[in-house]
């Protein structure tokens, strides 16, 4: 399409303070996972007035809307924008603070469905040019197990029409505003919670001939899993076990508690792995508290999947940053141990999840997400709107996975 990048860069500006109106309503307007309700509902009355095509109620209050549906025969991409917000106090002092005490859009959901919803302007306006199908995937749920995205492909997000692609945009604060990054391949790690409570006897501290010290014990646990990574895993395979709260029921400088309360994460690359560590985690602490004479009882939830981007249409969309932005705007990512819940999608599809830069040091926005003062530099939003429909429109008119 000729002049595809400046149309569509234009069109950015153009309906930028339209799009930076939607992000501080959403912004000022958190809620929770699968408690989108208002939310869901005001992105639903924006697609209605640009005649988009849409359902409402996915996984609770997730939207699809769809462009073209009858030129899916050509092609379909989907893009997705998740929309729940965190139980976090907002410190920032700005016009649109979060107007739900103790809830706040700290992890950039505000700005990932604002920039959905400006690329669907974008897309609507240039439909007629447009060589194939469009759908904008509004999930709600991302930061909360089991996750929007597992829901709604259950419910079949995937289906009707299937796309050939999905891909993904999250706000990143390392990277200064107008810069994108990427990593095609293992990209983010799967995400599992585990809860023991390990089960002694208590008393007088003086006596512990008397007790089975459950503090003791579970002290052996955490040093003794970590040989899971440090002598069963290959080292090829990145892994982390981590355990972030231990707490007794009781206790006292001369009081030996009875129970011990440990929470922790596991997180890997590889699935395979992955189950093989979850039955190495149950022997080792069967192991470990029986042989010391304690019972315990274990939970371990399984969480996200590893994210893995296609190899393919991340090679595609590293090519459009570069053409959509210059090549000195785009950065190559490392491996991150954190999760998202477009996992599942990678697990399904073929996908793309890359990072937007939202950071401007010199305007003092460098706080990192889930915290009570995390911002976006908003012009990140003419990128982040231009850049999904240059994509999906470039993916559609050249078909590099056909």
């Amino acid at each position: 399409m000729k002049n595809l990048k400046s149309l569509i860069k234009q069109q950015a500006d153009d309906l930028f303070p339209k799009i930076l109106e939607y992000r501080r309503t959403i912004h000022q307007n958190p809620e929770l996972s699968f408690a989108e309700e208002k939310t869901g509902i005001y992105i639903k009355g924006i697609l209605d007035q640009l005649g988009i095509m849409n359902t409402h109620g996915w996984a609770g209050h997730g939207v699809v809307g769809i462009i073209n549906p009858e030129k899916a025969e050509k092609g379909v991409v989907g893009i997705r924008a998740d929309i729940d917000a965190l139980p976090i106090f907002e410190e920032n002092v700005v016009d649109y603070k979060s107007e739900n005490e103790g809830v706040m859009h700290a992890c950039g959901h505000d700005a990932h469905a604002a920039s959905l919803l400006g690329a669907a302007h974008i897309l609507s306006n240039m439909k007629e040019e447009i060589d194939g199908c469009i759908k904008l995937i509004f999930q709600p749920g991302e930061e909360k197990l089991p996750g929007g995205a597992s829901i709604m492909i259950k419910e079949g997000v995937l289906e009707n029409p299937r796309p050939d692609i999905v891909l993904g945009q999250h706000v990143h604060p390392p990277l200064e505003v107008g810069k994108v990054g990427i990593k095609g391949g293992p990209y983010m790690a799967s995400a599992d919670e585990i809860f023991l409570t390990v089960i002694g006897k208590g008393g007088h501290g003086a006596l512990p001939e008397l007790c089975i010290d459950p503090i003791l014990i579970a002290s052996h646990v955490v040093t003794g899993l970590q040989q899971i990574i440090s002598r069963n895993a290959q080292p090829a395979i990145p892994s982390v076990l981590t355990f972030g709260k231990i707490y007794s029921d009781g206790g006292a400088t001369n009081v030996i508690p009875d129970r011990v309360f440990l929470e922790g994460t596991f997180r890997t690359m590889n699935e395979a792995w992955r189950k093989k560590a979850h039955s190495l985690i149950h022997k080792n602490i069967e192991g470990i508290i029986t042989g010391m004479g304690g019972t315990y009882e274990l939970d371990i939830k399984v969480g996200y999947p590893a994210l893995r981007n296609d190899e393919n249409v991340s090679h595609f969309v590293k090519k459009g940053m570069i053409d959509f932005l210059g090549e000195d705007a785009v950065v190559d990512l490392p491996l991150r141990m954190t999760s998202e819940d477009f996992s599942f999608y990678s697990q399904a599809s073929k996908t793309c999840f890359y990072r937007l830069g939202t950071g401007n040091k010199l305007k003092g926005i460098t706080s990192s997400v889930h915290t009570p003062t995390f911002n976006i530099d908003e012009n990140a939003l003419k990128v982040g709107m231009g850049l999904q429909a240059f994509l999906a429109i470039q993916y559609l008119s050249d078909r590099p996975e056909k």
